[in-house]
């Protein structure tokens, strides 16, 4: 990107900035623009142009207010590189975005001086490097600052000398901090999500402490939501980090639903497998759910959760995320870097060529391996010096030309376990120096302490083979931070294959399988005798990647998608319906005379499912049953003349009679196929669709596919079958229902008339022109006929959680749909519509306008009424004669009088929603008690 100098070239671009902030959408106030690009593709690339803009903006004026080094961060201060003019086109700048990081720990640790005076040190550790970049927002840091600070003053004074540097303290006394940071977050979900398991020692220890260190877990992450509550400005956005906060975004949304909140782990998340093993699993899963967006450092791990979502909680995965009842949660990966400039720049620096010029001497003659890791199980310390022994014993001309320098940082020193590894690490290398070593040299350098930055950068600078050999690591910067400084050397990286960092390195690196000693010790030697033109190909490589995805790039591409997703919701937030008003349903429910209640049966008045959702009992959740809390409600809806109810379902006639036999109401199976009123017989209403020859051949491959499916199932109806895999392995049941659906396609119906119907983990097949809405016509017309309607009907309300297929029912009753755009037209339905003009239907004895249905042949049921008179239209006071479309023509429904309810899916051609059978049994019971007092 070439510099821009002159003052003119400046306003241009600051010009050009502005206009595009200005008809971009994610400003601070959810606002959406028309000019705004339709797709998230071009919403992000224009995102990307103009953080570009911003940059070339920066560099012709001034560096900004970031933290360009630790040092600037601790002083609290920033360097301009321009003055006079250049601070005053600075100004103009338009405001940036406001940004809330909120971690464990903050980026600098607090040490008591005295009772009002507070030392601050810069904390160690891959987030503060990765973040201490970030310049583009106005961004402020909420935290623990390491220290119990009980008494008052104490936090006064902490709050103000933070407060310096963009810094908010959250307070946690010792209880806490034992339970949640160094019981849940370090003994439960750290060792889970490396895929060392759960605690083995002490079960029966760690089962009774497990739910007190939970509840700490779950009382810190509120006290952080507190802080962050305390500090939120409307527009801020809120960037969650890590493992110890996976609770944090389900409370920020409790608190503020309109809260742009983002969650990123640092940390690899496990198989489902592995996930499933902790008790809490679903809480948590549900909680990290709450946020707009998770990041993860790779797809691997995006996959993983997903999964565990897909598997544990039996939500929808998408290719965008994770669909709960139409609330998408944006999944996707973003591979962190480092503050490259910082360390290209440090090599510059006299201290660091001073240490290069020593260690040149120090190491004179001999090839430099480096390792530098945390003391920890995961690190692959061990695994990684063994591989060094192999080496040498195996190639006895290097041991005097090469030396392993390995630092070893000591970390959570009082625990037993990293006690016990400290001491084999130190067995082991003590072994190989007596056995390899001489009077002058040893093969192995260890240190149990870290260095400091340009100590670090001059090792690094001097190295020409770098080991990482993670058995599980997040992402692992080290190999990050070698690679910006050996440009001049062009050293080679040898890295692990389940560290995060392969997937962004592992064309330039040696990737190495770490429990696998002898591969290691082989990479080893092929990285010490490797040409110079190969160094340099795989060097470019690296160091490409590693100075264009940097740490700044990082935090700006995934505030840039929270933006976005944000947007995506918006937008399709406008094509759902809204939440049905219920006050004004049944305010129209009172007012009229000749009422109509379409209810669905499954997920729409069935009892709910308990706590394990799908992971229930199947036999039990395969016995539908009616909500216990609507039996006494149903029995006064059906005692109210002035109401009809028609229970619609997919569902067999055995099953309809067992729930509703003792109901006076009209039962409708198998979408329509089969009616009866429950005083009465069932009867055909569409006969013309009962041809069944082709029964035999999809039951066998119903049967086929069932056998091979673990606890699939199919149901033989009397017009359909119906294969459902529910209850099997989501992907294997994925994979199984599209070979399924191709060979149906292909094979034994591919000539015949029937519809294939996909729901969301099931396969229907029934005759074409089989769905609620074909049959709903039909039914009306049946029961105008048999209860000697002298009304029209004026009320209908129609709820149900029908497969896509069987949504026409919704639109039987509209059948001109509006010309404005649905959200538009949606949003004026909530509003009581005054005008007197008829939305779907014409006057009391004319029968309905049709021209966008087509006229279908008479049922049985149909000729044997309309054999009774004279075949004309239906008249008030005449009941031996009925058209076609009887039914629909005693209809006088406007806008304000019928009321179409998806419940539990957002994607729908119903006017309105509710959210779950529970809503469902609320609604009825207020509307029987309403019409119980009036």
């Amino acid at each position: 990107m070439g510099k821009v100098k002159s003052f003119e070239e400046i306003d241009i671009l600051q010009e050009n900035l502005v206009e595009l902030q200005t008809s971009h959408m994610l400003g601070n106030k959810y606002s959406y623009f028309p000019g705004t690009p339709s797709t998230r593709l071009e919403r992000l690339l224009r995102e990307r142009e103009l953080r570009k803009l911003n940059k070339e903006v920066d560099q012709c004026l001034t560096d900004g207010d970031n933290w360009s080094s630790e040092e600037e961060f601790l002083q609290g201060v920033a360097v301009p590189r321009g003055l006079g003019d250049r601070c005053e086109r600075k100004e103009r700048r338009p405001p940036k975005q406001r940004l809330l990081l909120v971690a464990n720990r903050l980026p600098v640790s607090a040490v008591r001086r005295g009772e009002d005076s507070w030392a601050l040190e810069i904390s160690v550790g891959g987030l503060v490097s990765a973040l201490l970049g970030v310049n583009e927002f106005e961004a402020r840091w909420i935290g623990w600052a390491g220290v119990n600070v009980p008494d008052e003053i104490g936090q006064r004074t902490l709050t103000r000398a933070l407060a310096e540097k963009r810094c908010i303290p959250v307070f946690l006394d010792e209880e806490v901090v034992h339970q949640y940071y160094n019981g849940y977050c370090n003994n439960i979900l750290w060792p889970l999500f490396h895929y060392l398991g759960l605690p083995q020692e002490d079960r029966l220890d760690t089962t009774r402490n497990f739910q007190s260190q939970f509840d700490a877990y779950k009382k810190a992450n509120q006290m952080f939501a507190d802080v962050v509550n305390e500090h939120y400005q409307e527009g801020d956005t809120v960037w969650c980090h890590d493992y110890h906060l996976m609770f944090l975004p389900k409370c920020l949304k409790e608190y503020n639903s309109k809260m742009k909140v983002g969650w990123f782990l640092h940390t690899p998340f496990p198989s489902s497998e592995i996930h499933r093993t902790l008790p809490s699993r679903s809480e948590l899963l549900r909680s990290v759910l709450a946020a707009d967006l998770v990041g993860f450092h790779t797809y691997d791990y995006a996959r993983h959760f997903v999964s565990a979502c897909t598997r544990i909680l039996g939500l929808e995965g998408t290719p965008d995320g994770v669909e709960d009842q139409g609330k998408i949660t944006r999944v996707a990966a973003f591979p962190i870097g480092i503050d490259s400039d910082r360390f290209i720049r440090a090599l510059e620096l006299p201290q660091v060529q001073d240490h290069i010029k020593e260690l040149k001497e120090r190491f004179a003659g001999r090839k430099v391996m480096l390792g530098v890791d945390r003391l920890d199980m995961i690190k692959g310390i061990p695994q990684k010096i063994l591989a060094f022994e192999k080496f040498l014993e195996e190639n006895g001309d290097w041991r005097d030309k090469v030396v392993l320098l390995q630092i070893a940082v000591p970390t959570r020193t009082d625990v037993p376990d990293y006690q016990k590894l400290t001491c084999q690490v130190h067995e082991i290398v003590g072994r190989i120096n007596g056995r390899f070593g001489t009077l002058t040299t040893v093969p192995i350098h260890h240190l149990d302490r870290s260095l400091d930055f340009y100590a670090l950068c001059a090792l690094y600078a001097v190295t020409d083979v770098a080991l990482v050999t993670s058995l599980r690591d997040g992402m692992n910067l080290v190999s990050y931070e070698f690679v910006a400084c050996q440009d001049s050397k062009k050293g080679v990286l040898i890295l692990s294959e389940f560290a995060g960092a392969a997937q962004s390195l592992g064309a330039g690196a040696i990737l190495v399988n770490p429990w696998n000693i002898t591969e290691v010790a082989a990479s080893i030697g092929y990285a010490l005798n490797m040409p110079a033109d190969e160094r340099e190909k795989r060097h470019n490589h690296n160091f490409m990647h590693v100075t264009t995805h940097t740490s700044q790039e990082w935090a700006e591409t995934f505030v840039s998608e929270l933006n976005d997703t944000i947007v995506e919701a918006q937008l399709r937030i406008r094509q759902i319906p809204p939440l049905l008003p219920s006050k004004f349903a049944i305010e129209h429910y009172l007012k009229s005379n000749n009422r109509i209640l379409i209810l669905g049966f499954n997920a729409t008045l069935t009892q709910p499912l308990d706590a394990q959702g799908r992971r229930g009992d199947q036999l039990k959740e395969l016995e539908l049953k009616l909500h216990p809390d609507l039996k006494e409600t149903l029995k006064k809806l059906c005692d109210d003349p002035k109401t009809t109810i028609i229970i619609f379902s997919g569902s067999d006639r055995t099953l309809l009679d067992e729930n509703f036999g003792e109901y006076n109401m009209w039962l409708a199976a198998e979408h329509g196929m089969f009616l009866r009123l429950t005083k009465g017989d069932w009867m055909t209403t569409m006969p013309e669709n009962l041809h069944m020859d082709w029964v035999d051949s999809v039951k066998h491959v119903f049967e086929y596919f069932t056998e091979r499916t673990p606890r699939s199932y199919f149901e033989l109806r009397e017009t359909s079958l119906l294969w459902n895999y529910k209850y099997s392995d989501v992907e294997f049941g994925r994979l199984q229902a599209r070979d399924m659906l191709q060979h149906l396609w292909t094979g034994p119906i591919s000539n015949a008339s029937l519809d294939v119907i996909q729901g969301a983990r099931s396969v229907e097949v029934r005759a074409v022109g089989v769905t609620k809405g074909a049959a709903i016509d039909r039914i009306l017309g049946e029961i105008v006929h048999n209860k000697g309607m002298k009304a029209p009907i004026d009320y209908v309300l129609c709820i149900g959680h029908f497969l896509a297929k069987d949504e026409d029912i919704y639109t039987f009753f509209e059948p001109e749909l509006p010309p404005e755009p649905a959200a538009v037209a949606r949003a004026n339905m909530v509003s009581p519509v005054k005008s007197p003009k008829s939305k779907v239907s014409a006057g009391k004895s004319g029968p309905r306008a049709s021209k966008n249905k087509p006229h279908r042949p008479l049922s049985t049921l149909e000729k044997r009424i309309s054999n009774h008179g004279n075949g004309t239209g239906w008249q008030p006071n005449r009941l031996d004669s009925m058209s076609v479309h009887e039914g629909s023509s005693v209809l006088v429904l406007r806008g304000d009088n019928y009321f179409s309810c998806a419940v539990g899916r957002k994607r729908s051609n119903a006017r309105y929603l509710l959210r779950s059978s529970t809503d469902v049994v609320t609604l009825l019971k207020e509307l029987a008690e309403a019409s119980s007092s009036s």
